[in-house]
């Protein structure tokens, strides 16, 4: 099986920074593409940030410029470095990774898509 771990949420005043990683763990042969996604309060479910398995990203727009993700394909990890943060970015945070590809025993399977168990981020004003 494939788990994602997520890191790095916490509480922040406005104008700051945090970083959130989230690594994949299994016998990984590959992924696609790794994301993040936020929900706050009341609100849907939104698309943060995604990064295809050849660094190509896309950013809501609400986002541009001020977060940037990246991947580390070795390590399986995907980071969503969060800068000049405002209180409408509170929310949780969850990882996406699309198309993992991992040996159970020795079958090779494939799983659409997995999903963190979100982390927290506050945005104090």
């Amino acid at each position: 099986q494939v788990q994602l771990v997520e890191s790095g949420g916490g509480l922040v005043q406005a104008g700051g920074s945090l970083r959130l990683s989230c690594g994949a763990s299994g016998n990984i042969v590959s992924l696609n593409a790794m994301g993040w996604y936020r929900q706050a309060p009341g609100k849907q479910r939104e698309l943060v940030a995604i990064i295809t398995s050849t660094g190509i990203t896309n950013y809501a727009d609400s986002v541009k410029g001020r977060f940037t993700i990246s991947r580390d394909n070795a390590n399986n990890t995907v980071y969503l470095q969060m800068n000049t943060l405002k209180p409408e970015d509170t929310a949780v945070y969850t990882c996406y990774i699309n198309g993992v590809r991992y040996y159970s025993g020795i079958s090779l399977r494939t799983v659409p898509s997995s999903w963190g168990q979100g982390t927290q981020v506050t945005v104090s004003s």
